[in-house]
């Protein structure tokens, strides 16, 4: 039976990323001008699923608004809450239980980008007549994630949650394909973890103890979890790396210098002294005058800059900055003003758990 089905994240509260996440959810933040979620979507589409089913927050309906039904994948697309609130990723899989049934499925966390396509490994699950597939990734920092466990021989025999001190440097990615049933039966046998979780590793352990067919595959190309800033930012730029050079009109261009691959959305204005150095791009109905954007910057729509020079950074929507200012590895939420004061002394108004550095 062939993989129809998968459950993506939504929900969680994605503290580390505050202020930001404080009133977006971190799924919607962009990469490359466009939600993180859609690029999850966009991965399994193309790897043949044909219903989605998205956990949320209890009482959320941000990320419905902005999804909706499925119609622009062409598929079908649900949502459903985490009743109780966050109780580790395990947790959401089982809450998904009445909609994936007897079929086989693919698990995705959201907020884990990658650059090949998931075809090769599904087509592999197809193929291997696996219980269970897991997606391996080399990482610097092992101890952050699901680590895998292997004997002399090189067979996987264990998966530990986020050891202290990992026997290797790989990670199970956020990346999960399950045969019929077999979740849902061992989830009702395993606890919560030390830290009030029920833990996807604590699956996949029980799994291999109970001799079930767990494959491993190694994900070629990058893949990157976002689970910090410094993460969402070098996404982007890998994410900028690979846009496409596009043709822009002289109307929309004005007289700006303009090198490297730069997308200017429809409405944009570009005033004088205008410098783009690519991978840039520039979202609907902007405004620029007298400043130097890139490399590896995206810029909401709505958004309105001015004297600023500004690199490899995210700028989301309808913000208004005019000061003449260099800002590097930035992320700069919605609605943000920053401007220029007459007088020699500095004035902030900022947020719980804002971040500056001047």
């Amino acid at each position: 039976m062939k993989i129809r089905k998968a459950i993506l994240t939504g929900g969680g509260r994605a503290t580390r990323l505050y202020p930001i996440t404080t009133t977006i959810n971190k799924h919607l933040l962009p990469l490359a001008n466009k939600p993180m979620i859609f690029h999850a979507i966009d991965k399994v589409v193309e790897a043949g699923i044909t219903e989605i089913f998205i956990n949320v927050n209890p009482g959320e309906t941000e990320l419905e608004q902005y999804i909706g039904d499925g119609g622009h994948w062409g598929i079908s697309i649900k949502f459903f809450e985490q009743k109780g609130g966050p109780q580790g990723i395990a947790h959401v899989v089982n809450e998904a239980k009445q909609f994936i049934g007897d079929e086989p499925f693919l698990f995705y966390l959201s907020d884990n980008i990658l650059l090949g396509s998931l075809k090769p490994l599904v087509e592999e699950f197809n193929r291997g007549d696996f219980d269970c597939l897991l997606a391996l990734s080399q990482v610097s920092d092992p101890e952050r994630f699901g680590v895998p466990i292997f004997d002399s021989a090189g067979k996987l025999i264990d998966v530990h949650e986020k050891p202290a001190n990992p026997p290797n440097n790989f990670a199970v990615t956020g990346i999960y394909l399950y045969g019929p049933k077999l979740f849902f039966e061992a989830f009702n046998k395993i606890t919560k973890s030390a830290r009030g979780e029920y833990e996807i590793s604590s699956i996949h352990s029980l799994f291999l103890k109970d001799g079930r067919r767990v494959g491993h595959k190694e994900i070629t190309g990058w893949w990157k979890d976002t689970g910090k800033h410094e993460d969402l930012l070098l996404v982007n730029q890998l994410l900028l790396d690979k846009i496409e050079s596009r043709e822009l009109p002289d109307e929309l261009v004005g007289s700006a210098e303009i090198s490297g691959v730069v997308h200017i959305g429809i409405g944009a204005r570009v005033g004088d002294r205008v410098r783009l150095i690519g991978p840039v791009i520039i979202g609907e109905n902007c405004v620029l005058e007298n400043c130097t954007i890139g490399p590896y910057v995206t810029v909401g729509q709505g958004t309105e800059l001015s004297g600023i020079q500004i690199t490899k950074s995210i700028v989301l929507d309808n913000c208004a900055i005019d000061c003449e200012e260099n800002i590097s590895h930035s992320l700069i939420g919605k609605k943000v003003t920053i401007r220029r004061r007459a007088t020699e002394a500095s004035m902030l108004i900022l947020g719980d758990k804002s971040i500056v550095e001047l």
